[in-house]
């Protein structure tokens, strides 16, 4: 790759003086901007800021690599500072890290998986060799810097290194997939030639798995390196190797220390026979590891993420039967036990009422402890069911599983004779034992509580105001996104029609498609104010809008709730007034836009115009509360950003 074709003279600065990160930043942000590069430096900076939450950017040896991607990026470029005093304040690996060179990347969002990389790969490729990061630094001027970018040193000076007969692999892995695990790799290379020890590294980043490990490959190594900071992918292959598990960013501070710390391993527990039919659990062997806060963030994004495509299916499959039953007059059918059309129905409700938390709470145990907590963070899953906590019981139950099997695994390790007895017994059985009896029995009663609670408070306003009582069901329909509280309405309402009172589940029918509609429509319309993720979610939450179902919202939700659940409550609540205002009755329980043709109160044309457009006026008004929100919490962040920087300008200089 051409380093010089993706910036020029007018982006290097050489010699400035700056006195804090922020500074540095929106240096090299002004300077994209006035080269052309980007549309936005306001948008721009915030997504380079973002990106600095994440994990740090600061290397080892004076180098740092911020870096943002954003619709606003017109074309990949990069631009570079070289300071003349050097930070010591840049968040980096190495904690000593003492930042001279600055090198920040523009990516457009639709390169994020290919010039990102590449670009970062080869910047990390050379900037591992001194002499080269030598150069730049000592670049006098801003078109020397330029014209040695892509001036390497082809002959390499080979030292007289004793070859080792002993290869070592690893696999490296940071949670954004990019730099950490690439520089991470290099870093392990580079020592192992040094050392005279082949070592093959598989990277586990951004774009999945590169450099595999081969079949040949895994039966020759020695012992294998895990440089990660989640989750290993197919850890069983290496369950035949001697281990050492260390994070991503050891390798970047003492590769040989941990090669040799893997030799000596490798010397005092050989090797097993490579069988590729076994599939244990992890070793416990831990040099370095995330970060509470990391680890929670991490864990939460798990289990979100495999629990959607069971919100999807079960959405869609109950959507289906609700529409075959609707359009062919098939509710007899439908509701009539054993029947085809109720066995579809059981399957779509199955997967969002039984497996959807439970999926929830094991992955979310399953990110913090590894396998041996799948076991009790199903059950905690199938407890918080049990004791009506929803969701948000899941998640409680999934932290509680997780750290309770991490502490297990730490203080009863699977070694010698019971080794297995440990892994396949001990660890599940106490497991689920231990947290799904704390669900059950600690947690279960003061939930269980605040439900009956709240279906008793619902039950005492029916026949008073009808405005207040449709808002009200609005604002705790999108209050949990089918948490307890949403649960709590949704009895209610369900409960009222069972006496005649048909208005309450109209409201409650018509606001489960609010969240899913306004966040589709904040994520297209003010798509410059959230990030990748938040755009994925909101292209299929309209869908599962359709079909009634609210949780698609929740990982939306989660990123920034303190936002986004006052803001999902004000557009519910006005679409539940609205209905049961113009009392608007539902008495079957549908699903979402399938409901349509089954409510009463008014002629059909204008009682489900009332009811759509209802949904319709709720999702306009929580969509322009959520990019409001959004764009005032950023320009908050960008001013709060520059005023460290001022601050600490004028300490500086004092």
């Amino acid at each position: 790759m051409k380093l010089q074709a993706l910036t020029s003279p007018s982006l290097i600065s050489t010699g400035n003086v700056f006195h804090s990160k922020v500074e540095v930043i929106q240096h090299l942000v002004n300077k994209l901007a006035e080269a052309g590069k980007i549309d936005s430096k306001e948008i721009f900076l915030q997504a380079v800021l973002d990106r600095e939450t994440h994990s740090p950017t600061g290397f080892e040896g004076g180098l740092a690599i911020p870096h943002g991607k954003s619709s606003t990026v017109k074309e990949a470029a990069f631009a570079v500072a070289v300071l003349k005093s050097p930070l010591t304040d840049w968040e980096s690996i190495d904690p000593n890290n003492q930042v001279q060179l600055v090198i920040l990347l523009a990516i457009p969002e639709s390169e994020a998986g290919s010039t990102h990389l590449a670009l970062l790969s080869e910047l990390v490729t050379r900037l591992s060799d001194p002499s080269y990061k030598e150069k730049l630094l000592h670049s006098k001027t801003n078109t020397e810097l330029y014209m040695r970018l892509d001036n390497m040193n082809t002959a390499e000076t080979k030292k007289n290194v004793k070859k080792l007969d002993k290869t070592i692999i690893a696999i490296t892995a940071c949670p954004a997939g990019i730099a950490h695990t690439y520089m991470a790799a290099e870093a392990l290379v580079k020592a192992g030639n040094e050392l005279g020890v082949d070592v093959f590294v598989e990277k586990q980043g951004a774009n999945g798995i590169e450099d595999r490990h081969t079949t040949a490959l895994l039966k020759k190594a020695d012992a294998v390196i895990f440089a990660t900071d989640v989750a290993v992918k197919d850890e069983g292959r290496y369950a035949h190797l001697p281990k050492m598990k260390t994070s991503v960013a050891a390798p970047l501070r003492n590769a040989k220390e941990i090669i040799q710390q893997a030799l000596e391993k490798a010397e005092r527990e050989p090797k097993k026979e490579y069988d590729p039919t076994k599939n244990t659990s992890s070793s416990s062997d831990d040099l370095g590891g995330k970060t509470f806060k990391n680890e929670i963030k991490d864990s939460i994004l798990t289990g979100v993420s495999y629990m959607i495509p069971i919100i999807v299916a079960g959405g869609m499959t109950l959507a289906a039967a609700v529409l075959i039953s609707q359009t062919f007059g098939l509710q007899d059918v439908y509701n009539h036990e054993g029947s085809w059309l109720w066995l579809l129905r059981q399957l779509g409700s199955g997967l969002l009422g039984q497996l959807m938390v439970p999926i929830l709470a094991a992955y979310m145990a399953y990110s913090i402890a590894d396998k041996p907590a799948l076991g009790p963070g199903f059950a905690a899953g199938v407890a918080a069911n049990l004791i009506g906590s929803g969701f948000l019981g899941g998640m409680l139950g999934g932290f509680l599983a997780g750290f309770f099997l991490k502490f297990m695994k730490k203080n009863i390790q699977p070694k010698g004779t019971f080794a297995g007895f440990v892994s396949f017994w001990v660890y599940p059985v106490v497991g689920t034992l231990v947290v799904g009896s704390i669900m059950l029995f600690v947690i279960g009663e003061p939930l269980a509580w605040i439900n009956q609670g709240l279906v008793k408070w619902l039950g005492s306003m029916s026949g008073t105001n009808a405005i207040i009582l449709g808002a009200i069901i609005g604002a705790m329909v999108s209050f949990d996104l089918g948490g307890p509280v949403n649960k709590a309405a949704y009895t209610f309402c369900i409960g009222a029609m069972a006496s005649g009172n048909i208005v309450p589940y109209a409201a409650f029918s018509s606001v489960k498609m609010v969240s899913a509609f306004s966040v589709t429509a904040a994520t297209i319309i003010g798509k410059q104010y959230f990030n990748k993720q938040e755009k994925e979610i909101g292209k299929q939450t309209w869908l599962l809008g359709l079909a009634g179902i609210t949780e698609g919202a929740i990982p939306f939700m989660i990123n920034d709730p303190f936002r986004v659940i006052p803001s999902l409550i004000a557009g519910s609540a006005v679409t539940g007034a609205i209905v049961a205002y113009f009392h608007i009755g539902l008495s079957v329980p549908g699903a979402g836009i399938f409901s349509l043709a089954l409510v009463k109160g008014q002629p059909i044309l204008l009682a489900a115009s009332i009811w759509l457009g209802a949904a319709l006026i709720g999702a306009l008004i929580s969509m322009i509360l959520l990019i409001i929100t959004r764009k005032n919490k950023l320009k908050k962040e960008v001013r709060n950003n520059q005023s460290v920087a001022l601050n600490k300008k004028v300490g500086g200089a004092s």
